[in-house]
């Protein structure tokens, strides 16, 4: 909390992204439980003094400005505050009101935003609303930040996609299980459950035919609190069995297939189990990841974590239709019998690798998590 001073003076820069970075960490909060709304923090500042927090919880519920401005115990102190939050105020009716109504009705003279909002029902007209009410509206503040909080809801809404990053687990040389398969396990257990946070955080994990059959994954949380994601398989073939684990209604299933297979006499067991079937055209005798992602954008997925096998994080690659990574490295050697993490890409020199860039590192007991984002992808 900034030291108070005097209402007639003007927040320096630093303060502004102090107030900002409170917002960032409100808004952090609702992630895994607000999709496919973005995650939003909002602050009230009167006199330098953090009055009213508040962040949008869950889907469908209050978004953050109304949560914070009803944290303020003295409303009348709101005709004197500025509002901060990390996206633009929405001003439409959806689930709940329009916050750039509320904020206009409390008379709040000032507010400090993040980012716009890419949505096409708001996309700067939060912004133009405000302003035309004559509230004093500052736009940018950590804005990188604020985008990258929201990167699924910025590019779902931007790009029509969803977001797309690749997951794996391997050891210092590269590979995922031994040559019998034997893959449990690579990672220790801190690390697991920081990929099972992120299982919580993302709208659907996917995988396909060969993970499916080898590692009969439940790919659902179980070893931290959190919302199961949708789960989805791409299975040309349909060679998963119905008894797989990923059939057992334990979270929403999506299975994608060849448009050849409209007819097959699996179709009707998968709906009888809940499972949603979608029927994709191929390319290169792989299903059309693009025809994938696109059908996904239009059931609302926002984002999606991409767990294996080998295969599938090539074809994510040579399409260029991924946009992050999250590799977990453990500090052991399988050797050269061991499978690869990571299928054939048929580059023939190095200068054609694929590069990561906005790296970070983070050290989980013995195993070293890198993450960052393609050249190729949103970012």
């Amino acid at each position: 909390m900034s030291k108070a001073r005097s209402y007639s003076s003007r927040p320096t820069q630093q303060e502004h992204e102090a107030f900002m970075r409170q917002c960032l960490r409100l808004a952090r909060r609702g992630a895994g439980a607000v999709s496919p709304n973005p995650m939003v923090g909002a602050v009230v500042v009167h006199r330098g003094v953090v009055i009213g927090r508040g962040w949008h919880k869950r889907y469908g519920e209050w978004h953050a400005e109304v949560n914070a401005i009803n944290a303020v115990k003295n409303p009348a102190l709101l005709r004197e505050s500025t509002l901060y939050v990390n996206l633009e105020p929405c001003s439409h009716f959806g689930k709940t009101p329009p916050c750039a109504d509320l904020i206009i009705e409390k008379k709040i003279p000032r507010v400090v935003v993040g980012c716009k909002d890419p949505f096409k029902k708001v996309s700067g007209k939060g912004i133009k609303k405000l302003r035309a009410a004559g509230v004093k509206v500052t736009v940018g503040i950590l804005e990188e930040d604020s985008r990258r909080l929201n990167e699924a809801f910025i590019k779902f809404h931007s790009r029509g996609l969803p977001l797309v990053a690749l997951k794996l687990a391997q050891t210092l040389d590269g590979k995922i299980a031994t040559k019998t398969k034997d893959s449990k396990w690579i990672t220790n257990e801190v690390a697991r459950a920081y990929a099972h946070q992120l299982r919580a955080e993302y709208d659907a994990v996917l995988v396909g035919t060969g993970t499916a059959l080898a590692d009969n994954p439940s790919l659902t949380v179980r070893l931290v609190n959190g919302r199961h994601p949708k789960r989805i398989l791409l299975d040309r073939k349909l060679r998963v069995p119905l008894d797989a684990k990923i059939f057992d209604n334990a979270a929403p299933t999506m299975v994608f297939t060849s448009k050849v297979n409209r007819k097959h006499p699996k179709i009707h067991a998968l709906e009888r189990k809940s499972v949603k079937t979608f029927f994709v055209g191929e390319k290169n005798d792989e299903l059309n990841l693009l025809d994938v992602l696109e059908r996904l954008h239009e059931e609302k997925v926002l984002s999606v974590m991409v767990e294996g096998g080998a295969k599938i994080f090539a074809s994510f690659l040579k399409t260029g239709l991924c946009d992050k990574l999250h590799a977990f490295i453990a500090p052991k050697l399988l050797g050269a019998d061991g499978l690869g993490g990571i299928g054939a890409l048929g580059f023939k020199h190095v200068q054609d690798s694929i590069a990561l860039q906005h790296l970070s590192l983070k050290l989980l007991d013995d195993t070293l998590l890198v993450e960052g984002y393609f050249e190729n992808g949103f970012y």
